[in-house]
């Protein structure tokens, strides 16, 4: 990848998705648990892209703050009018300008396009083509731009269908749509492009055919066709999630971890799985999630935001929130719940608990049905609970709170003070019995019910 040269990156991201029926601009849809406009992004930058200029629709204030979650220095451009794809890139023509070695063009509804392949494109200018473009074999390719290319093999120009013959459109190789400029050339072969074709709109496509006409190299690069689909409706968006999810899958796999049935787990982009990983059937696992080597993930789990550490194990039935952090042999069991909470090494929480902003130290013992109780309806208060120490089953944590080094909490209490080291804590009412109770209680229900009669 000839990350030596310097490259900027201009993402079409102005598209509304009408057909999407949503409310949401089309590149804020999500593919693998991220944005396609941050998909897109991120295959950008692991492609050693340093510039970034993205075009967003007018008012369309959160597709740039989008992007710039990514990569806080993208430039954001709006395209005004809708012109055309070369009418677009030309709205970041004070970026064009500023000059790069590679002009990338790149769109926001491919959120399968990877490194690799910007990689490819980049690699073709840097071996002399002025124009590199994306092509693809098109098992169907009606609707599809064609490649057209010499005797030789040469591409000569690209053909939109209403523009095409019959017989070009008989040609199978078709434009992906992602192109690369020679950042010398770039800006002036983009302002020559005109409207004189059927939809008078300023085709970026033209880019190769006055490229051709001035003697300059313009080559085709292929993809595979999965990689360039386009999203336009919620269908091809479940077809780039499904194909995004066996990605996904088969690297997690190569990578060293066992999936049982992993048709049934759902991984997001970012997620980091180590050697050894064992994910059982029906796990979800979303954006922000590590997991180390040696981990068990059980059936019918939910991650998010969590750390998970070597040899840990999760679940069946588990969910573990945004900050949920989980050490080396740590175990979360079956309907237990952890959020912005800290589990150290060996400790349990074994079942039917809610452990949410709470320090657990290692080895401690979390009873079923315990709770940390952290927020009073206006402010959320930490747990505190030491190595070794001991929770009863049914208890609840009132936090701020401290349970101290080896300390027991009885079962069923409800605790709302510091316990200090290795002492007994018991929070409840004293227990009393009433001999004969139940025989007279039931003999006066039947009498109200007789009377009633």
């Amino acid at each position: 990848m000839p990350t030596e040269r310097s490259a900027l990156a201009i993402i079409l991201a102005a598209g509304e998705g009408t057909r999407m029926k949503s409310d949401r601009p089309k590149a804020l849809h999500e593919v693998a648990g991220r944005s396609m406009l941050g998909n897109v992004l991120s295959s950008a930058m692991s492609a050693g892209v340093g510039s970034v200029a993205v075009i967003v629709g007018p008012g369309r204030d959160d597709v740039g703050a989008e992007a710039r979650r990514f990569i806080p220095e993208a430039e954001i451009f709006v395209q005004s009018e809708r012109r055309g794809t070369a009418h677009a890139v030309l709205a970041a023509r004070h970026a064009i300008a500023k000059g790069a070695d590679d002009l990338l063009v790149l769109f926001a509804d491919t959120p399968l396009l990877t490194a690799p392949t910007i990689g490819a494109l980049r690699a073709a200018l840097a071996e002399g083509a002025a124009v590199a473009v994306l092509g693809f074999q098109a098992s169907n390719p009606f609707g599809y731009g064609r490649l057209l290319r010499d005797a030789a093999g040469r591409l000569v120009a690209i053909r939109e269908e209403k523009d095409a013959s019959d017989e070009e459109r008989a040609v199978t190789l078709c434009n992906g749509g992602l192109m690369a400029i020679d950042g010398v050339e770039a800006l002036r072969l983009l302002e020559k492009i005109d409207n004189k074709n059927a939809k008078g709109e300023f085709y970026l496509t033209d880019a190769v055919e006055l490229a051709r006409a001035e003697g300059l190299e313009t080559r085709v690069v292929i993809a595979d066709e999965a990689e360039v689909l386009g999203v336009n409706d919620r269908m091809q968006l479940a077809q780039a999630e499904a194909l995004a999810q066996t990605r996904l899958r088969r690297a997690a796999m190569a990578g060293g971890a066992t999936m049982i049935a992993p048709e049934t787990v759902f991984l997001a982009a970012d997620a980091v799985i180590g050697r050894d990983v064992t994910i059982e059937p029906h796990v979800v696992i979303g954006p922000g999630v590590e997991i180390a080597d040696g981990a068990v993930i059980h059936a019918f789990s939910h991650l998010e935001g969590a750390r998970v550490g070597a040899g840990a194990s999760v679940g069946p039935f588990a969910r573990l929130r945004p900050g949920a952090a989980l050490a080396e042999k740590a175990k979360v069991g079956n309907f237990v719940e952890i959020k912005n909470a800290n589990v150290a090494r060996g400790a349990k929480v074994n079942h039917l608990s809610y452990i949410g902003d709470a320090d657990i130290g290692a080895n401690a013992n979390i009873g079923a049905g315990t709770i940390t109780c952290n927020y009073d309806g206006f402010l959320k208060y930490r747990t505190t609970i030491g190595e070794n120490a001991f929770i009863g089953s049914n208890s609840s944590l009132v936090a701020p709170v401290t349970i101290g080094q080896g300390a027991y909490v009885g079962s069923g209490s409800v605790i709302t003070r510091d316990v200090a080291p290795d002492a007994l804590a018991v929070a409840r009412g004293r227990q009393m019995e009433k001999a004969g109770w139940a025989v007279s209680f039931r003999m006066a229900q039947a009498a109200k019910k007789a009377e009633k009669r």
